[in-house]
């Protein structure tokens, strides 16, 4: 999760909301990164999960990420959500919930769902306290 927050940090210094993500292979090497980058490319589906589930799947060289582990400094929203079903990632580690948008427990339960045909292993809380306090200082920062 420490790496996920150092890739948060790099959105907010880019001026994008501070979320950060990595995908750590079976071996526990990362082998993708990423942050919010909506912004920069102004593009709507470059969240921190896709951006790292994007540059893991080069790693190896395909789409299926069996044996990953996403880690990620927020609760997915529901297009990250089915990202993490539709990769075949076999855990999903996040930090802070999202009441707004949640799609792990929060608002929906994507990856939980039973129809679909792939559920990971969810780790939630994890240094939540952390994660939450870098989006709530962004987010002040903004309003204030």
């Amino acid at each position: 999760m420490r790496l996920a927050l150092e890739q948060a940090e790099l959105a907010a210094v880019a001026g994008d909301v501070p979320i950060g993500a990595v995908v750590v292979d079976a071996s526990g090497v990362v082998i993708g990164r990423g942050h919010n980058q909506r912004e920069l490319r102004g593009d709507p589906t470059a969240h921190a999960e896709v951006v790292a589930i994007r540059e893991a799947a080069a790693a190896v060289g395909g789409w299926r990420l069996s044996g990953c582990s996403l880690v990620v400094t927020l609760e997915p929203c529901t297009m990250c959500a089915g990202a993490v079903v539709l990769a075949r990632v076999e855990r999903l580690v996040y930090g802070a919930t999202d009441p707004k948008a949640g799609a792990v427990g929060s608002l929906w339960d994507v990856v939980r769902d039973r129809r679909l045909n792939h559920r990971p292993e969810v780790v939630a809380g994890v240094l939540a306290a952390e994660c939450g306090a870098l989006l709530a200082s962004w987010f002040e920062a903004r309003r204030g």
